[in-house]
């Protein structure tokens, strides 16, 4: 597998993370109280920052040779 295939489909688990700390996020805020709200949340927070840690990673890791 090339290095640009790996980076895509890292790339694709970074935007996954993001749409379920979208998703968690919503569920908390709309849906659950107390202590699952509150579980879900952290769980969210954490999901949307290593997301974000790998797109970063992806976007400055630069292009890639075919």
């Amino acid at each position: 597998m090339s290095q640009s295939m790996l980076n895509m489909y890292i790339s694709f688990g970074g935007m996954a993370l993001l749409i379920v700390a979208a998703v968690l996020i919503e569920l908390s805020r709309r849906k659950l109280k107390g202590i699952f709200s509150i579980l879900t949340a952290l769980i969210a927070y954490f999901s949307f920052f290593a997301g974000g840690l790998i797109i970063l990673y992806i976007v400055f890791s630069g292009p890639t040779g075919s």
